[in-house]
Order: structure tokens, then C-alpha cells, then sequence
């Protein structure tokens, strides 16, 4: 498959409870050494469309394709397999804190992989070292920052390589160092040929790291922006997206209280 392909999928999707419509045929494809930024408030869908790509919701239409399988919420066996190749970073993802932070790290490969001790010992470590915590490798969660934490379950999440990024929200609460940090090895990873999902409430993370931005509102994908058409602040057909870039607060730019 070439880095152009579409490594993920998304057809049509719906998805709701009850009367109520959370996704509304919501379609999008991108490929290897892509990122993808998807913008929107909350309760527009974004966390739901996440559940559902990592398989813990079935769309009720539709269908999601990763690398050219389907994912199938009700098969177990092969939902598991397709995980592996993909990296989840949730913006409230939390560590085991019975724990250090190496085996934090190491637990992906020794769940799901037969190498041996000293591989793993090898891999982990030069991990944290992309991420700037070598040095935290044998304290307990509850002797790091909550940056810290942050970035040890990105050196987690990326353990194996994945192929598929996604990325809730990953640099609200750093410090800055921290954050560029994050973002550079995201970068990196779309570099060398990983897709990256990133869902954002930062216009100016968005701009930088996306090759395309997304603007989700009411379940659906409003419009798709260039970054430099946002920075410009240029060809922004919608008022909601007139309104992000303005950086106006929702209720006031269509009239709430």
C-alpha cells in the first residue's frame, strides 16, 4: 500500500441513542503520512467517532475500513488484531498505578508480543527517550506530573509502531517544552509513514500539524479547511467556522446566553 492509499476508511457513518443523532453519515478517508485534524465544540460527535474507530461502539449505518478490513465491534478475535495497529491517546487515558513507568510502557509488549525481556527492556527505553522521560523509568506514577503521565501513556500508545494515531486532545496542560515535545514526535511519526487523527480545540495546534482540518458541528463534518486557509482566515464558508477562527466563545457568536 502506498502512503497515498486510504489506510482508514469511514463510510457513512451513523450513530446514536434513541431519537438521538450523535454521528449523521459522517465520511472520511485519509492515508499514510497524512494528519488529519478534526475541530469542533463539545457534544459535536468527536468522542463518539473515536469510540467507534477503536471499535468500543458499532455503527448503526455505515462501516470503518483500517487498512482494508473491515473493524467489526462484535468479533473480538479480529477487533483485537486490528488494534495493533493502531495508537489511541485519550485525552483522560490513565496509568495502571500498581506500576512503574517502564512497565507502564512495557505492558503493550508483553500482552501482546513474545519477545524477550531484553528486547523489551531495549524498545521501552528508547521510547521514553523520545519522549524525554529515559530518566523516569522506574518511578511510580504517583511520583510524576500530571505532564509526565501524559507522555508516558503516548510512549505506551506508540509502543508498537502503530500505523494509526489518533490523538484526543494531546497537549492541553503542558508546559510548553512538553508540548512542542508531543508534537514533534507526532510529527515524526507522520513522517515516517504513520496516519494521524488529531482531535483538537486548538486552531493553532491544527494549523501546524494538519495536512487538512476537519470542522465537526452537530454530528456531522461541516466543512473541510487548508491550514493556510485558516491561518488567512480566507474561504471559511461557515459561520461556525468563521466563529472558531475568530476564537469566539460558541454561545455568544450565535447568540446564547
Amino acid at each position: 500500500m502506498s502512503l497515498t492509499d486510504p489506510y482508514l476508511q469511514i463510510d457513512d457513518v451513523t450513530f446514536g441513542y434513541s431519537s438521538r443523532v450523535i454521528l449523521d453519515d459522517v465520511s472520511l478517508s485519509f492515508g499514510r503520512g497524512q494528519v488529519v485534524a478534526i475541530m469542533g465544540g463539545s457534544g459535536m460527535g468527536k468522542t463518539t467517532l473515536l469510540k467507534l474507530i477503536g471499535g468500543l461502539l458499532k455503527p448503526q449505518k455505515g462501516r470503518i475500513i483500517l487498512d482494508g478490513e473491515m473493524l467489526d465491534a462484535a468479533d473480538q478475535k479480529e477487533l483485537y488484531r486490528l488494534r495493533r495497529k493502531m495508537g489511541m491517546l485519550f485525552q483522560f487515558g490513565a496509568l495502571f498505578t500498581d506500576l512503574s513507568v517502564f512497565d507502564n510502557v512495557a505492558f503493550p509488549l508483553r500482552e501482546q508480543t513474545d519477545l524477550d525481556e531484553e528486547t523489551i527492556r531495549d524498545l521501552v527505553l528508547m521510547k521514553l527517550d523520545a519522549v524525554g522521560l529515559r530518566g523516569a523509568a522506574a518511578l511510580m506514577p504517583s511520583a510524576i506530573s500530571g505532564g509526565m503521565a501524559r507522555r508516558v501513556l503516548m510512549a505506551a500508545a506508540l509502543m508498537q509502531e502503530p500505523r494509526l494515531i489518533v490523538a484526543d486532545e494531546p497537549t492541553p496542560g503542558l508546559e510548553a517544552m512538553t508540548a512542542r515535545h508531543v508534537i514533534r514526535h507526532l510529527k515524526e511519526m507522520a513522517q515516517d509513514g504513520a496516519a494521524v487523527l488529531l482531535i483538537t480545540h486548538d486552531l493553532e495546534l491544527a494549523i501546524e500539524m494538519a495536512d487538512r482540518i476537519l470542522v465537526f458541528y452537530d454530528g456531522t463534518i461541516l466543512e473541510e479547511v487548508k491550514p493556510e486557509n485558516f491561518r488567512e482566515g480566507r474561504n471559511l464558508k461557515e459561520p461556525y467556522t468563521q466563529a472558531l477562527y475568530r476564537a469566539l466563545p460558541e454561545h455568544e457568536f450565535f447568540g446564547g446566553e
